[in-house]
């Protein structure tokens, strides 16, 4: 592995491990880690054969392995410089191990020349100031050089640090429990001296150094808390003459602590009744204080709330937020839950149903109750209950039978504080009977206009001689000259004339033979 790996602020470092394994064998498993400012190894990989395990680390979202196994990290900032260890296992060859440093740079702001606008005096045994150079958002310091008349001019060695200072950053925010804060000690010595950081505590100054990043003046504390509180200490030695100076710092962390609700009355609850609600909680800044319900709704200010006629259906937990307004973003939420007993209610049930002989239906019945209701029905069937919160709902399968459409069905809900029930009326679907005797008649209708026009056909054919009659007298149906709209029947007749001569007229008389030949009926009525 390379000694040292240098990535710029924002890119991808890529950490290779080379290994060799003697008698062409393979690794039984590739480990990754780092060491954190504890001097703790924090796994990263571990790579066998089966498989890739990636570790729930604060680097997981930027890790990744190449194909050759080497570690990458991308989006690299500030924070990542750390030494970073490859492991391998080779069975019973042993475990080999090594190391590489991981060195984070940002490259500098154009420096900027800040002139000496109080003019420089030619009496003055001092050597005066000209001007000063600043470089900005530069890490690790960039190494600043001038020229005159395009000449380096070259500063002088040995310079024992005359000033030291130490400052907490981000400065311009107030800092608060969680944190991540960075204590920055400078100094004006060159080479730049060797820095050491001290914390003070009841038993005089903790030396925390290890914390720190080595040489660079640099100490970082991640999500702080109250117990980072207290003086620090950044202390310069200039290892040409042994001499020091130091200077110190006050870090202060805001946090809230010890937040609770209270209930009055914390007795049992029915519906109907009211609630106090308290909160309160410490924190050495003012406090302020905001309620709200289940759905993110406020619905009050102040370290007490009174919530009046409770009842199932409303909004029965709560949340107290305690908010630091002189610290941004410092607050602590606290829940609680206000239990309401009282007797099942139906809120919901499936009635009128309508159905239909021998299907199957479910039958649906809703309750709100606490405690717990039981639900019972008047007819059995399989039933399956649903519980949301103080929700109970039962769903009962059954098949449709006519003493169940005359009975109905009774939904009955209990708990120890009363009874709720209510009946499911069934309804039989008449549009079913209905449309079965529509259908009915209509093909009796059908049914009758076929043999209608059948028995005209074949009387049809039957006259036009095309259908034998089988008997001796012949019917025709014709339209006589004199009056064409009517319709009549012409009955023609072969009996013998004494026959016919035995029909008389509307007079009286007899009428000849040939005249009582024929005989028209009229057919219109």
């Amino acid at each position: 592995m390379p000694p040292v790996v240098e990535v710029a602020v924002g890119g991808t470092a890529r950490i290779e491990c080379n290994f060799y394994i003697p008698e062409n064998a393979s690794y039984t498993y590739i480990d990754w880690f780092y060491v954190d400012h504890s001097n703790k190894q924090v796994r990263l990989y571990h790579i066998t054969a089966d498989g890739v395990l990636e570790d729930d680390t604060d680097y997981k979202k930027r890790l990744s392995l190449g194909e050759d196994k080497a570690l990458s990290i991308s989006e690299v900032t500030l924070q990542d410089p750390k030494t970073f260890m490859c492991q391998v296992g080779a069975g019973s060859y042993g475990v080999g191990e090594t190391s590489t440093n991981l060195s984070v740079y940002k490259v500098p702001m154009t420096p900027e020349i800040e002139p000496n606008s109080g003019g420089i005096s030619v009496h003055s045994s001092e050597i005066p100031e000209i001007a000063k150079c600043v470089s900005k958002n530069g890490f690790p310091a960039p190494n600043i050089t001038w020229h005159k008349n395009g000449e380096q001019l070259h500063a002088r060695e040995n310079h024992p640090s005359e000033n030291l200072k130490l400052k907490v950053m981000p400065s311009s925010t107030l800092v608060k429990e969680g944190d991540n804060v960075t204590l920055v000690c400078e100094a004006d010595g060159n080479p730049q001296p060797v820095f050491t950081f001290f914390k003070k505590n009841l038993d005089g100054w903790q030396d925390v150094t290890s914390l720190a990043e080595p040489e660079s003046g640099v100490l970082r504390l991640h999500d702080v808390n109250k117990t980072n509180n207290g003086t620090y200490r950044c202390q310069s030695l200039d290892l040409d003459d042994m001499s020091q100076i130091e200077e110190d710092v006050d870090l202060v962390v805001n946090y809230i602590e010890g937040v609770h609700v209270k209930m009055e009355p914390s007795s049992t609850l029915r519906e109907g009744d009211s609630v106090t609600l308290s909160c309160d909680a410490y924190s050495p800044v003012g406090l302020k204080y905001q309620w709200r319900d289940d759905k993110g709704k406020k619905v009050g200010e102040g370290n007490q709330l009174l919530v009046k006629n409770l009842t199932f259906e409303k909004s029965n937990t709560f949340s107290c937020k305690v908010m630091a307004p002189s610290v941004p973003g410092l607050e602590q939420s606290k829940k609680v839950s206000v239990a309401v007993e009282g007797k099942p209610r139906i809120v919901a049930i499936s009635s009128p149903l309508y159905v239909r002989q021998g299907e199957v239906i479910n039958l649906t019945c809703k309750a709100i109750a606490f405690p717990p209701p039981t639900v019972q029905w008047s007819i059995n069937g399989t039933a399956h209950e649903y519980v949301d919160n103080q929700h109970i709902a039962s769903n009962l399968t059954v098949r449709v039978s006519h003493d169940l459409v005359q009975a109905g069905a009774m939904c009955r809900v209990f708990n120890k504080l009363g009874t709720s029930e209510e009946r499911i009326q069934l309804v039989a679907d008449q549009k079913s009977t209905a449309e079965s005797q529509g259908v009915i008649i209509v093909a009796i209708i059908v049914a009758i206009l076929v043999v209608a026009v059948l028995g005209a056909v074949i009387y049809f054919l039957h006259k036009k001689g095309k259908i034998p009659c089988g008997r001796a007298g012949k019917q025709d149906i014709t339209k006589p000259e004199a009056r064409k709209d009517k319709i009549v029947v012409e009955v023609k007749s072969d009996k013998l004339s004494e026959e016919a001569g035995l029909l008389q007229g509307a007079n009286g008389e007899k009428r000849a033979a040939a005249d009582q030949s024929e005989k028209y009926i009229d057919l219109r009525n």
